[in-house]
């Protein structure tokens, strides 16, 4: 873990008392702890199986869409997120991500590095995907189905990722549907985006799908970064 994040002085020692701004010794970071299990290190590939690599479908699929919508998704704001997708993120050094995960503080919401604190940001998220940092309040509740759920071929009885591209992939050469593309939308939400621990493609994100099939411009970098900070209490809270 040092040898990524550098030496963390002390790292046993907690701090001094602060009557001012009291802390929950239960959300400390994980390396004020006295002792430190890296057990975890040794199977990596099960930990991070919500995100699977692209497979040759998924990337037929993909072109196959783009091919037809890609100025629906210039106009919603996604497309150049949606280029991501072609490529195998599972390159990243999963030893380094849970070690920096090693000093993230569920109270501060912050990693709380030697240096100082540290948080991800919406300009991250706009740097990294190039989504905008300003657009629509996606709501959910108030979201209509302009589309209604019924009114399409989704099979929801195929919600694994591979079940789900294999149903609904449409052949080569034949007209990409509404209802395919609104699928394909919410296979990339679920499996690319949001990265479902269920590995399945669930029914709540069809709304938001739908309104990018239209054209809405929904701030999904917010979201996104709404489900980082949770993702990261989750991790520090289940891993460790």
């Amino acid at each position: 873990m040092h040898a990524f994040l550098g030496p963390f002085s002390n790292p046993s020692k907690k701090k001094t008392h602060n009557d001012l701004l009291p802390e929950d010794d239960s959300t400390l970071p994980f390396v004020y702890s006295p002792t430190i299990d890296l057990s975890l290190f040794l199977n990596t590939a099960k930990m991070f199986r919500a995100f699977p690599p692209p497979k040759d479908k998924h990337i037929q699929w993909l072109e196959r869409v783009e091919a037809s919508k890609q100025s629906i998704w210039k106009e919603a704001g996604i497309f150049d997120f949606v280029q991501l997708s072609k490529y195998d993120l599972n390159v990243f050094d999963p030893q380094m991500l849970l070690s920096a995960v090693f000093f993230w503080n569920r109270e501060t919401r912050a990693f709380e590095f030697p240096c100082g604190f540290v948080c991800p940001t919406l300009l991250d998220i706009t740097a990294i995907t190039g989504l905008k940092p300003l657009a629509d309040r996606y709501l959910p509740d108030i979201l209509k189905e302009e589309i209604p759920m019924t009114k399409t071929s989704i099979v929801w009885d195929k919600k694994t990722y591979s079940a789900f591209v294999s149903v609904h992939h449409g052949e080569e050469g034949t007209l990409l549907t509404n209802s395919e593309h609104i699928s394909f939308l919410l296979y990339w939400l679920s499996a690319c985006v949001f990265c479902t621990p269920s590995l399945q493609v669930p029914k709540y994100y069809y709304t938001l799908a739908q309104a990018f099939h239209l054209k809405k411009k929904i701030c999904l970098s917010k979201l996104l970064l709404a489900s980082f900070y949770n993702c990261l209490d989750e991790a520090s809270k289940s891993l460790f």
